[in-house]
């Protein structure tokens, strides 16, 4: 049996005064599901407000999630820690600017891969700073952002899968074409199928579609 692991995405984006979440936000958040259910892991998302926790569970199930797959809770990465008795030390913060990229041994290091999220801006922003400060270990996956999901995704493809990093196929800022006449170029770096295509959340490709009439804005993520 694989390695099973603990995907955490500290939430950090403003929730909406209704509970509800962005439709981009929604897709990625179940394609991490998606991503780590089959392989017996789990996806837990921290920070979210009450109301929050209760729609995002409501979401994800409606998606087809099951239960034992995600957790939803108010509580931080750090109060879930304790809660749980993981140490500091078994718990890798996906870092842009760390010194060292993930690596399929890291299954050995670590139990925890800890995402903050939604944190894709173009140009981004240095939120991932807010978790650094509380003194994980580091791991980085390549100088090109990529959305949470997609972050996700290359961890459990390298330490689950046991893939290096350098194997993983990629694609940089792909033109994602809409149809015969709309296309858009997504300032990311994707893994890609094996025809070669960006993998994007299903879904994402409409979501795209209906946001050309008011402009696109890539408003995604990064670890």
């Amino acid at each position: 049996m694989p390695d099973t692991f603990t995907y955490v995405i500290e939430h950090m984006e403003p929730d909406e005064a209704n509970a509800t979440f962005p439709p981009w936000v929604s897709l990625e958040y179940s394609q991490m599901v998606k991503v780590a259910a089959p392989v017996g892991s789990r996806v837990l998302f921290s920070s979210l407000s009450p109301a929050s926790t209760s729609s995002l569970a409501a979401l994800l199930t409606a998606k087809g999630a099951a239960p034992e797959a995600f957790q939803t809770d108010s509580r931080t990465v750090s109060q879930l820690m304790e809660l749980e008795g993981v140490d500091i030390s078994r718990v890798c913060l996906l870092d842009p600017r760390a010194e060292k990229e993930i690596a399929p041994e890291d299954a050995e290091e670590f139990d925890w891969f800890l995402f903050g999220g939604i944190l894709g801006d173009d140009p981004p922003r240095d939120r991932t700073g807010e978790l650094r400060k509380l003194g994980f270990p580091t791991r980085h996956l390549g100088p090109i952002q990529m959305t949470t999901d997609t972050a996700l995704a290359v961890t459990k493809i390298c330490v689950q899968d046991k893939i290096p990093l350098n194997k993983i196929p990629f694609i940089d800022h792909p033109t994602i074409r809409l149809d015969d006449v709309e296309s858009v170029e997504m300032p990311f770096r994707y893994v890609t199928d094996s025809k070669g295509q960006p993998i994007l959340p299903a879904g994402m490709k409409q979501h795209l579609f209906d946001s050309m009439d008011n402009g696109f804005d890539a408003e995604d993520d990064e670890e």
